[in-house]
């Protein structure tokens, strides 16, 4: 059983996919940031040209 946990605290794999877990969730949480943002705009947008289009007055 020491061999393995000694063999485990010498692997370097399982930092490195922490590692590249962490950088993909943080990644992950940008986009949602980003698509949340943006989204809101564009909705904004498409509802005032489909207010134009249907002779809707703009809200202030």
């Amino acid at each position: 059983m020491k061999a393995i946990f000694k063999r485990f605290a010498k692997s370097e794999s399982g930092a490195t996919a922490i590692e590249y877990g962490l950088i993909a969730a943080l990644i992950a949480v940008v986009i949602i940031g980003v698509v949340g943002t943006v989204g809101g705009n564009v909705k904004d947008t498409f509802t005032s040209i489909s207010d134009g289009l249907t002779g809707k007055k703009p809200n202030p």
